[in-house]
């Protein structure tokens, strides 16, 4: 038995992360965090390690016009918020970082709404 410091999930989202940095050209990266409540998005630039932009759902915002924060419309309500917010700062090239969820559900609703609102990836 291997004694890894690291939690299944922690490997997982570090193994997708590598395989991002091979294919990324610069291009700076939205990464996801869905939790059972929530679900929230940046953009990061890797190059300088900043937070470019970020949107969740328990923004105030967000709130009024979400039932809850834990279903696919309020994933895709995110996605165009980030992406609103991302090409204000000039951002429309990124690559999706999905972190150890698999790409269904809310994570996947996150990322057509960020599409639906103009980012590339």
């Amino acid at each position: 038995m291997k004694n890894n410091s690291m939690t299944t999930p922690q490997r997982r989202a570090a193994r997708v992360r590598r395989e991002l940095q091979k294919v990324n050209n610069g291009r700076p990266r939205l990464s996801v965090f869905r939790s059972s409540k929530h679900i929230y998005a940046q953009v990061i630039d890797d190059l300088t390690g900043a937070t470019v932009v970020s949107a969740s759902s328990l923004e105030k915002d967000m709130q009024g016009k979400l039932k809850t924060g834990a279903d696919t419309s309020a994933a895709s309500e995110v996605g165009k918020l980030v992406a609103e917010r991302a090409k204000e700062k000039g951002v429309t090239e990124v690559v999706f970082d999905r972190g150890p969820y698999i790409y269904h559900g809310r994570v996947k609703a996150l990322a057509d709404g960020a599409r639906e609102g103009g980012l590339n990836f």
